[in-house]
């Protein structure tokens, strides 16, 4: 992947859509914002419409702001109804480190908005796609464990907050490389990439009540690195048309920091087998199939 590619020069994305979902802050409101300085046609979908509409007005008149609460699939079919056609779909938002707690259908609240929510999203949205569908995992998905029995956190004995966002990190990333075998094997021209930021400074990190928040404080103390700057890998694998798969993240120091590069996952993340049996269990908990 070249080095050389970067969509910062006004007019390079003029007359291609891309829907990001949590565009309202942190590393969803920089990818809109780069995509939109590139002249790109932003569709913020966010929970807090009041904040996505301070990023829009920000962005400018190619910008526009939806309602998605991925916590809630009448939201995501209700969103999905409104969407004509997209080149790209950037599958972002994201919830870290919280409580115990429910979605709107009963699901463990990280699994369910950052991977089930998306699931669901992309299946809905498949057929309106023109390029590509962007997952944003995490070097966090080196944690996790799919656990296809207990999926939702109903008869493990104790909840982990970090173990229960490395699982959901874990999903999107298997969720992407299984969607890019799928899309492969029935000849379709879309595409799916994963990408990671490294770290960036969100608030996402800094408020779990977890031993994130420490992580979070000292990378933000060492490496001072900006939401916008986390945000490059998402808009490469977004928006650079050599990239045609795969993971995208940062290249130096343990993936931390660093120029957009091919990034390597777990290889629990790269088993086949256990992505298959992750799909056909969230395409029956979402009631989504994908029409492939």
């Amino acid at each position: 992947m070249p080095e050389r590619f970067s969509p910062s020069a006004p007019g390079t994305l003029r007359g291609r859509t891309f829907v990001v979902t949590g565009a309202n802050s942190g590393l969803g409101a920089a990818t809109a914002r780069a995509l939109g300085a590139a002249g790109a046609d932003v569709v913020l979908a966010c929970r807090n419409v009041a904040r996505g509409e301070a990023v829009a007005r920000d962005i400018g008149p190619h910008a526009q702001v939806r309602r998605l609460d991925l916590a809630d699939l009448a939201s995501v079919r209700e969103f999905a109804s409104g969407i004509e056609t997209v080149d790209v779909l950037v599958n972002n938002a994201g919830v870290m480190g919280v409580p115990l707690s429910r979605t709107v259908d009963g699901f463990e609240m990280q699994m369910g908005t950052n991977h089930l929510g998306h699931f669901a999203l992309t299946g809905l949205l498949l057929d309106r796609l023109t390029d590509r569908v962007v997952t944003v995992s995490s070097m966090s998905h080196r944690f996790g464990r799919i656990h296809l029995d207990d999926l939702n956190w109903e008869r493990r004995r104790h909840y982990s907050r970090s173990l229960a966002y490395a699982e959901s990190k874990l999903a999107n990333l298997m969720f992407s490389l299984e969607l890019g075998r799928r899309l492969a094997a029935a000849g379709s021209p879309l595409r799916a990439v994963a990408a990671h930021p490294g770290y960036a400074a969100t608030d996402v990190g800094t408020h779990t009540g977890t031993w994130f928040d420490e992580l979070f404080r000292l990378g933000k103390r060492v490496l001072e690195r900006t939401p916008a700057q986390g945000a490059e890998s998402v808009v490469v694998a977004a928006a650079d048309p050599e990239v045609t798969g795969g993971y995208i993240g940062p290249d130096r120091f343990f993936e931390l920091y660093g120029p957009p590069t091919v990034a390597a996952y777990s290889r629990r993340a790269g088993d086949p087998d256990t992505a298959r049996q992750l799909w056909e269990l969230s395409e029956k908990l979402t009631g989504v199939r994908f029409e492939l």
